[in-house]
């Protein structure tokens, strides 16, 4: 027995568009429009929410925009400020205004202070023009300036020499600190490099002082500064490479370095020092 497919005949898809014509011809209206590209919409219509321009809203705006400056008020290019002199009165204010320092004075050294008060005086009203009082019931030295006082620096000067004096050196040691003015002090205690009590402390001040203080004036002449040797508390008075010279070897020696190493590394410095120098 034979069996016959037969395949269903296949009905064309019609599109939007030709259904669209065929309406159009039914109904008596011929479709004239030609099928437009998407593309070609978007260049040719404008956007509408894309707000529109004028060039002569632009111009207009600008023209408000322009404020007058006046020439004078503008600022001038100059390379360096420009102040307006200060009156008399300002300078006369300034320079009658004098300032006060108070150093205290230790009690151990009340009575050197006395003795040698001339001596403490005298370049502290002639070389810087201060004014200097002695308060015994404060033990303090009171210092201020004058109208002779030519130095903005000359109070802490004066200050330094006072205090220079309190930790024990001699007058024209501190006087020194008056007429240069690369030297300063320098304090710290043995604790401060190794800690030590008892006879182990009394050795390392021993070892800095040497036989009747051999030592200290080794290390004195050999850094070119002043050593002052107040219990367990050091102040160096030199400039800042010299006092760096005469604390390493102090130093070295609290920590137990035989005096003749110490000479020897001084040399060796000493040396370095005048080749530096030349």
């Amino acid at each position: 027995m034979v069996v016959a497919h037969t395949a269903a005949p296949v009905t064309p898809k019609k599109n939007r568009r030709s259904l669209g014509k065929k309406r159009a011809k039914v109904g008596g209206i011929k479709d004239t429009t030609k099928p437009i590209n998407v593309d070609e919409e978007m260049i040719l219509e404008p956007l509408a929410n894309e707000p529109t321009t004028n060039v002569e809203d632009d111009t207009k705006d600008d023209d408000e925009v322009i404020i007058d400056v006046d020439p004078e008020s503008a600022p001038r290019p100059s390379t360096a400020p420009s102040f307006p002199a200060l009156p008399a009165s300002a300078i006369q204010s300034t320079t009658l205004k004098s300032e006060t320092r108070r150093i205290p004075i230790p009690p151990h050294r009340m009575t050197p202070i006395k003795k040698d008060w001339i001596n403490i005086f005298s370049p502290l009203t002639e070389i810087l023009g201060l004014q200097v009082r002695m308060n015994v019931q404060r033990r303090c030295v009171e210092i201020r300036t004058s109208k002779h006082t030519k130095e903005i620096g000359a109070l802490q000067k004066g200050a330094d020499f006072i205090k220079a004096y309190a930790l024990g050196f001699d007058v024209n040691d501190a006087i020194a600190l008056l007429r240069l003015d690369d030297l300063y002090l320098d304090s710290f205690e043995i604790k401060d490099v190794k800690t030590l009590h008892g006879d182990h402390l009394s050795r390392a001040i021993g070892r800095i002082a040497g036989h009747d203080g051999k030592t200290k004036f080794t290390i004195e002449n050999a850094s070119r500064t002043r050593i002052v040797l107040a219990d367990t508390k050091i102040h160096i008075m030199g400039s800042f490479q010299n006092i760096k010279v005469a604390r390493d070897a102090i130093v070295s020696l609290i920590l137990g370095s035989p005096p003749g190493k110490v000479y020897a590394s001084l040399r060796t410095v000493c040396s370095r020092m005048k080749q530096r120098a030349l």
